[in-house]
């Protein structure tokens, strides 16, 4: 396996999306791998998987169906410790409803390994507010819920929301990821906190976010307010908890 990057989709009823996202990227100039984390979509979205691995993509596209909706973040916990058992290098975050723009992944891929930083995020915030057909109550609520989690945190960063992003491998072998304990939106802002406290280099690549054309969005109010009060538990936490610190690169 020669290829070192490779990308994570959580799905969950995305047969809209799916199969063109999966053939957007691998359509693009640099090599990606993909991880597909279907939690028991009813809508067939891992059959529609299926197929594509066996006729089309064997070797590149992989994988893993769950039973059930057990939640965004043990999602990518899933998918990250797939992938470091895999031996990839670069390990992305990324929706399948085509919000985040595939072709922005060279970009945060970059930003990691020519520019040298330990975690890429995709940001909407970090040049204005670039978001494509959102509501503006939705823009207000996420961009206020980024300064938010600035000010209660400290964390530097403009989206601390974000779920487009870049780790190096490092990130995720230093992060003791079974003590990752939210898992819906707070995810997204905990393990970029818990990056920030181990010291690790974080970049916002500047992105254009687009609403979903098809298919439902999975945001809900619950799992907003984990997040409006998980930050403040986090930040509690962080003050008699020790970060463990990254391995010195070869």
């Amino acid at each position: 396996m020669e290829c070192k990057n490779i990308i994570i989709i959580p799905t969950y009823n995305e047969k809209e999306n799916i199969e063109n996202i999966i053939r957007t990227v691998f359509a693009l100039p640099t090599e990606f791998h993909i991880l597909i984390i279907d939690d028991g979509s009813p809508d067939g979205t891992a059959a529609i998987v299926k197929k594509l691995q066996k006729n089309e993509f064997t070797g590149k596209l992989f994988l893993v169906e769950r039973q059930g909706k057990l939640g965004l973040g043990t999602a990518y916990i899933t998918g990250f410790k797939w992938c470091i058992e895999h031996s990839y290098d670069y390990i992305f975050e990324m929706d399948a409803d085509f919000s985040h723009n595939p072709n922005d992944l060279p970009r945060l891929l970059k930003a990691c390994k020519e520019d040298g930083y330990d975690l890429a995020i995709g940001s909407r915030y970090v040049s204005g507010v670039n978001v494509v057909n959102w509501p503006m109550g939705r823009v207000l609520m996420s961009y206020f819920a980024s300064r938010y989690v600035q000010f209660i945190t400290g964390l530097p960063l403009r989206d601390s929301t974000a779920g487009f992003k870049c780790y190096s491998r490092r990130v995720l072998e230093t992060i003791d990821l079974d003590k990752i304990h939210f898992k819906g939106y707070a995810f997204q802002i905990e393990m970029k906190f818990t990056t920030y406290k181990c010291g690790f280099k974080i970049k916002e690549v500047p992105v254009i976010f687009v609403n979903r054309e098809l298919g439902t969005s999975k945001m809900s109010g619950g799992i907003f307010s984990e997040a409006l009060f998980g930050v403040i538990r986090l930040k509690i936490s962080s003050w008699f908890k020790k970060y463990p610190k990254p391995k010195a690169t070869e």
